[in-house]
């Protein structure tokens, strides 16, 4: 039997070091991104990268992995942000199932929240980029900066910026996931029943309801504000939406929230921000090529 070539030898290094920083680069990407193919093709492109470069060069290949992924993502969300602006209706982030994978979970779970990664979508690349590497992954200032190609200052800078952007923009409250489950459990039965009253008591006044539905199925085109304004809405779609399907709880971009199915598929998602005085904001995701990725029991 022959021997490995030594050219084999070291691609199969590569690989392994690749194989150890991989779930943090998908975390990265996912959170610059928010969905879970885009996400993959940065990882692979950054695998390809990996692969073509003098790696006996690179002292640090963590870091070296992590910024070419996280400088991939800041390229592609400027891609995507173009694409974006003729979707139709609101663009919501692709839900994961964060119950049996680890690769999100397996590090801090900040910046992974649904809601936050809607508000995400509202900062630049660079402060999104600084953000993530920050709050999700401790990195420390003058890495950042080394990453995002700016000084120590201006990436404690843009994480500031962040922060203020999304406290500013955030009418949450931090809340259990016991409380969670009780609010959303509360909700799934109101909602399918169609119990307008029911449904007001657990809004807050000024509430918002965003649907995505990509033009693919049936979604509400605009916001829909206002405690009886959404409960008049979801009354009137009740008995033809959820004729047939079942609703239950999962882990979902490590919260608590709604997977529907029908016919053992699911067709929809559903989670909620909380506020002061209840339900804050509604999100629905109903583009089916946004629901690979959720379990359908």
């Amino acid at each position: 039997m022959s021997e490995p070539a030594a050219g084999d030898e070291d691609l199969a290094t590569a690989a392994e070091v690749f194989a150890a920083v991989r779930p943090r680069l998908f975390g990265i990407a996912y959170r610059m991104l928010g969905t879970v193919a885009d996400a993959e093709d940065i990882v692979q492109d950054t695998w390809l990268r990996w692969q073509a470069y003098d790696r006996a060069s690179v002292r640090e290949p963590a870091a070296f992995l992590a910024t070419a992924a996280t400088r991939l993502a800041m390229n592609a969300l400027r891609s995507a942000r173009v694409q974006r602006e003729t979707y139709i209706g609101p663009w919501l982030p692709e839900p994961v199932d964060t119950s049996q994978d680890p690769t999100l979970g397996a590090e801090r779970g900040e910046a992974l929240g649904f809601a936050v990664l809607v508000l995400l979508e509202k900062l630049s690349p660079a402060e999104r980029a600084a953000y993530v590497l920050r709050e999700a992954f401790d990195y420390p200032y003058a890495q950042i900066g080394r990453i995002v190609e700016t000084s120590e200052q201006s990436a404690r800078q843009l994480v500031s910026r962040a922060r203020k952007h999304l406290a500013a923009e955030r009418r949450s409250r931090a809340v259990t996931d016991e409380e969670r489950t009780r609010l959303l459990s509360a909700f799934m039965a109101a909602a399918e029943r169609g119990d307008m009253v029911a449904l007001e008591k657990l809004f807050t006044a000024d509430v918002v309801s965003l649907s995505d539905g990509g033009g693919i199925v049936r979604a509400t085109r605009i916001p829909v504000v206002g405690g009886s304004t959404v409960a008049k809405y979801i009354h009137a779609f009740a008995s033809r939406f959820w004729d047939g399907s079942a609703m239950h709880l999962a882990e979902v971009n490590g919260e608590p929230a709604i997977v529907a199915t029908r016919d053992g598929a699911v067709f929809a998602f559903v989670t909620v921000e909380v506020g002061d005085d209840g339900i804050d904001r509604l999100f629905w995701v109903l583009n089916p090529e946004k629901l690979e990725h959720l379990p359908a029991a």
